[in-house]
This record gives structure tokens, C-alpha cells and sequence, in this order.
């Protein structure tokens, strides 16, 4: 990977530190995809010299949407051997980029996107990886921030998963029309293994939160983990936001590939 210039980020203020992943011997691009009888955007990356049989990740979007960091981790996964594909998860409710600060986005916006529509339109991008060259048997997930609490919904929302990788996504809150439940009360139905990274200095999630959420993991007998950066706070892994933390960064992309190696593979 290399640092160099890349196109505006929403709220970026640490451009010096912004990775860019070459796209070299990587297929890339937008793309379409049917979804609960509307057209759903998405972007792709995939390795250029194989078009079967590739192992799939769902890259889940953070509050900003499908932005150039997000297609970074997925030129990353590419490089890796993955179809990655982030889908456009705001689509139908409006736009990140018509929004100016985060309180406001937060309440304009992403407090009006139904999580039940969210599991749906992601059951579509897992089809529509099975059918433009990926493994349906070998289906993983990541998401980050907003996206790592839909990380957790989405393991105990399809059977057909086989790893999920949660970053920093929130554990528990209050509960709405359109988020009925948070990822403390789905524990007990968790259908693939999921790792959540998380930082201590998060002040969004104390870790009493996360201290919660291990000890419902532990009495569902649930095949999960959660890591605790001490020195990282939220969004760690956003190497364009001042929070970036370079070495939890590294550590826990190792750490979801060896998960993702582990668990994806084909077999429960």
C-alpha cells in the first residue's frame, strides 16, 4: 500500500496519513444491483486474474457511505483474494454528502434507514456475488462504525454467513421503529463467528458496553471475540479522521484476516 493523494473525504482532516491501495491487477468499479425492486449502487474490487470461485466480503459502509476509504478497503480485500463489494446503503433515504456535520447526518439521515431494509438489501448483494463470480459458500462481512453494529445484525440475520469482522459498531442503545434491536439482544442467534475491534478511549462506546456484550456472548455459548485497543478510541481504522491509530489499525487487519481465513473457508 501507498500514501499519496487521493479524492476529497468527507470530513478529512488527516490527509497526510490517508492510505491508497493501488488498483493494479485489481478489476474494479461501479456497479447495480436489484434490490427490493430498486437499483442499488455498490462498488467492486476483485482480483483481475480470476473471474470463479472467488471468496466473498460485504464491506459495510460508516456513516459517511460509500467514500473513498471505503472503496480503499476494498482495493485492500481485492489484493487479498476477495470479491469486495460496498453497497450504497443509503440510497433510497438520501445522500451523506448533502449533509455537513455529524450530529446532523446522524438525525437527517441515517436515524431514517430501517435496519430490516438494510438485512435485505445485504441478502441481495450476497446473490449478486454468487452470481458475477463469487463463492455463496464462503460469504464474509466487515463493517465499520455505523456498519460494524449492522456487522453483528447481519451474523444472526442469514444462515448462510461464515465470518463477520465488526469494527468499533456500537452494542447497545436505545431502541427504535427502524432499529428495533441492538447487538446485545441478538447473541443467542448469532449464525457465523464475529470478531469486534473495538478502543478503550472510545467515548461513543464505554466499556461497560463492551464489557456487556462479552458477558452476553459468554452465556449464549457464542462463537465471537472482541479485541480492545487501549490506546485507540473511535473509528481507529480510519486512517483520513485525526482518530486513526496506525498500529491498532494494523493489528486488527491482520487480525480480520486470520479471522476470515479461519472461518471462511467453506465450513461452519
Amino acid at each position: 500500500m501507498t500514501q499519496t493523494s487521493v479524492p476529497p473525504l468527507p470530513f478529512a482532516d488527516n490527509a497526510t496519513a490517508v492510505i491508497h491501495t493501488t488498483a493494479e491487477n485489481l478489476r474494479t468499479g461501479e456497479t447495480t444491483i436489484p434490490s427490493q425492486g430498486d437499483s442499488m449502487p455498490a462498488w467492486f474490487a476483485r482480483p483481475e486474474d480470476q473471474s470463479e470461485g472467488l471468496p466473498v466480503v460485504i464491506v459495510i459502509q460508516e456513516i459517511f457511505g460509500v467514500h473513498e476509504h471505503i472503496r480503499d478497503i476494498c482495493r485492500r480485500l481485492a489484493h487479498e483474494g476477495y470479491l469486495a463489494i460496498a453497497p450504497e446503503l443509503y440510497f433510497r433515504q438520501g445522500s451523506p454528502d448533502d449533509y455537513s456535520d455529524i450530529p446532523t447526518l446522524l438525525n437527517g439521515l441515517v436515524a431514517h434507514v430501517p435496519d430490516a431494509q438494510v438485512l435485505a438489501d445485504l441478502d441481495h448483494v450476497a446473490s449478486w456475488a454468487a452470481r458475477h463470480g463469487g463463492n455463496a459458500n464462503r460469504l464474509m462481512v466487515t463493517g465499520f462504525c455505523w456498519g460494524g453494529r449492522i456487522a453483528w445484525l447481519y451474523a444472526a440475520h442469514n444462515p448462510q454467513l461464515k465470518a463477520a469482522v465488526a469494527w468499533y459498531g456500537r452494542l447497545t442503545g436505545d431502541k427504535t421503529l427502524n432499529s428495533p434491536e441492538q447487538p446485545i439482544d441478538i447473541t443467542t442467534r448469532l449464525n457465523a463467528p464475529v470478531l469486534g475491534l473495538y478502543g478503550a478511549q472510545d467515548s461513543g462506546i464505554p466499556l461497560e458496553s463492551v464489557e456487556l456484550m462479552r458477558q452476553a456472548l459468554r452465556a449464549a455459548n457464542a462463537n465471537a471475540e472482541i479485541v480492545v485497543y487501549p490506546d485507540a478510541g473511535h473509528a481507529f481504522n480510519a486512517d483520513y479522521r485525526p482518530q486513526y491509530h496506525q498500529a491498532s489499525a494494523a493489528d486488527g487487519w491482520q487480525r480480520m484476516l486470520a479471522w476470515f481465513r479461519r472461518y471462511g473457508d467453506g465450513k461452519k
